[in-house]
């Protein structure tokens, strides 16, 4: 069969890399894609939100599926335009695709459903947000309604910052339209983890867990990134914690959808927190999480088509989902000054020290080819030096060792990737 992949950064990479395993896919197409993704698939010059372009391309290609993989596409309909022309399309329709497209939606099915989360409130006029920051105790998450490149949040320490974050968000359109809707959020302590699910409209398959790096800097200093780094399995993420989760979080969630006329095809990412009242809901991505996906498909053992065929068709109860019994860790290779202002076109040396290797990765973000065909930097986040080892310290002493082996003018890293893991 021949796969479309919509995307082009670390997570559709490695989504690329579990299709090219497949024993069902013949030729791999992805629309833009990058550097590192022209190895295994042919790379179109089309725009990942450019739903109707790349809806005509697979009806000319004759492509069999097509895997829609960041947030912005399926949020504006991707999924519908492909069913509209008969196409079979991986992921969720724009109605269920609001369960991340609108952080309001979210937190009000989750209080209408019972299912656990921070105590919130949502604000359309910025004069009555101040006003009930005055009420609330501090620290305060400000959160931006919609889409914004997982850096909508702001957690504020004092009243003046929340009153600040309110500017920034609602009146000085930091994050643009995203912000004309307003969640204030209390403050919640703990564990943070990042759970991937597969989603057939009423049957929910967990992945295994992770967890993400989200700050700039180390120590969680410095801005929200779109990711930094991040491991799997996560070892706060108990048995305890997994059964309180799927009685109370994952089901109900895919129930509550499904009750509200949105049936959900394709991935839940469950964002949760640890906290001493039990597990609650931080968050719901509609996708999967990048760069989660860079350590989570690689312990895999599933044909991940046949997996993604099932969301579709409805038979996903039919699938035993299993992943090794091993760890990985990635740590993301940024331009230094990323998330704000970074030089992009240099020129990338020794990804060939990857080839052949079976437990590392080298997943592209941000990479194109020069006029010369050489392989540069071509945004903020360029790699994902993703490393397995038989547990948690030995993968991430191996993705550490890897990031040696690559380098570019303005390479900047996190040096504490998984440092969570020696504070068991």
């Amino acid at each position: 069969m021949k796969v479309l992949i919509i995307g082009g950064g670390g997570r559709e990479h490695a989504i690329a890399m579990a299709v090219s395993k497949s024993k069902k896919v013949e030729k791999i197409y992805c629309a833009p894609g990058n550097a590192g993704i022209a190895e295994i698939a042919e790379c179109v010059p089309i725009g990942a939100m450019e739903a109707e372009k790349l809806a005509d391309f697979a009806e000319k290609n004759g492509i069999d599926f097509t895997i829609v993989a960041p947030d912005d596409p399926l949020v504006a309909g991707t999924v519908d335009v492909f069913e509209a022309k008969g196409l079979k399309a991986f992921g969720p329709r724009k109605n269920a695709a609001i369960l991340e497209g609108s952080k309001a939606f979210s937190k009000d099915l989750m209080k209408k459903y019972n299912i656990p989360t921070a105590k919130y409130e949502n604000f359309t006029d910025p004069d009555a947000a101040i006003k009930f920051l005055e009420t609330c105790s501090m620290p305060i998450v400000l959160k931006a309604d919609g889409l914004a490149l997982g850096k909508g949040v702001l957690i504020c320490n004092n009243l003046d910052e929340a009153k600040d974050g309110v500017k920034q968000i609602m009146l000085d359109k930091q994050f643009g339209d995203s912000g004309n809707t307003l969640v204030i959020e209390e403050f919640m302590t703990g564990r943070e983890v990042s759970v991937l699910s597969f989603v057939d409209g009423k049957t929910i398959k967990i992945m295994t867990s992770a967890q993400d790096h989200k700050r700039a800097k180390d120590n969680d200093e410095g801005l929200n990134t779109g990711g930094m780094g991040t491991f799997s399995p996560s070892p706060f993420y108990t048995n305890e914690v997994d059964d309180f989760c799927k009685k109370y979080i994952y089901q109900p969630t895919v129930d509550a959808m499904r009750a509200e006329g949105r049936e959900f095809k394709g991935i839940i990412f469950f964002g949760l927190m640890i906290t001493e009242d039990g597990p609650k809901v931080l968050e719901y991505n509609a996708r999967f999480g990048d760069p989660e996906t860079q350590v989570v498909l690689p312990r895999m053992q599933n044909d991940i088509i046949e997996v993604m065929e099932a969301c579709v068709d409805g038979t996903l109860d039919k699938i035993d989902l299993k992943f090794d019994d091993n760890a990985a860790v990635c740590v993301v290779l940024a331009s230094d000054g990323y998330p704000l202002k970074y030089e992009k076109g240099l020129k990338i040396d020794g990804l060939d020290a990857f080839d052949d290797k079976d437990d590392y990765f080298c997943f592209h973000a941000g990479t194109k080819f020069d006029e010369a065909g050489n392989v540069v930097t071509n945004g903020g986040r360029v790699l994902g030096i993703t490393a397995l080892g038989d547990d948690l310290l030995s993968a991430r002493a191996n993705a550490y060792k890897a990031t040696e082996w690559v380098s570019f003018a303005n390479k900047y890293m996190r040096h504490d990737i998984g440092k969570a893991i020696d504070e068991q």
